[in-house]
């Protein structure tokens, strides 16, 4: 075997073979390493309950946001039956003075026609305007052209006196809740076949 500076190339390789060996376990290494996983054993442990306790602190919130948003749901619901029970309630109590002059006028039994007929004039009055305050306006109709929204055509007279599609009569008036229709007016409409 030939030499390298001054050693054989056996001797060469057991030296390089003693420098990768690991150095000579005393012992005290297997108690480190004994005690680190057991304090990672410890550190993962406070970790799961760390983990655990957050989970279950969530599930709780949950929980108590589901019950909250089923109680505001019922709530809710009950505000809108009550408000559905009581929305008429200030309606009826402007009807009311109507009611009470219908009952004053059949009090009296021996009232003339005249009277009869004007006190029924000033009743309707009452209840017109009452009605207008709470929205209801009429549907223009007589003498108006014909309009499908708001008109319903009930027959079709043949005239020359009018244009055609002109309403000639009002059979029944119609009535609208502020921009809603609230019943179309029957009418009799005009059919002139020189104006076309």
């Amino acid at each position: 075997m030939g030499k390298t500076n001054g050693k054989t190339e056996v001797e060469a390789k057991d030296l390089d073979i003693e420098h990768e060996l690991p150095a000579a376990d005393d012992g005290s290494q297997s108690e480190s390493g004994a005690s680190s996983q057991a304090s990672s054993a410890v550190s993962d442990a406070n970790e799961f309950g760390r983990v655990k306790a957050e989970r279950d602190a969530l599930l709780d919130r949950l929980a108590r946001a589901q019950a909250d948003f089923e109680n505001a749901r019922k709530r809710a619901s009950r505000e809108q039956q009550e408000y559905r029970d009581y929305a008429v309630a200030d309606a009826l109590k402007a009807l009311l003075p109507v009611l009470d002059s219908f009952d004053r006028a059949l009090q009296h039994t021996d009232i003339d026609p005249g009277e009869l007929r004007s006190g029924i004039e000033l009743i309707n009055k009452q209840m017109h305007d009452v009605l207008a305050k709470l929205g209801l306006r009429p549907i223009p109709a007589k003498g108006e052209p014909f309009d499908p929204r708001f008109h319903e055509a009930v027959e079709m007279v043949d005239t020359s006196n009018a244009e055609d599609h002109e309403v000639l009569d009002e059979l029944q008036r119609g009535y609208k809740l502020k921009d809603r229709l609230l019943r179309p007016s029957m009418v009799r409409v005009a059919r002139n076949p020189k104006s076309k």
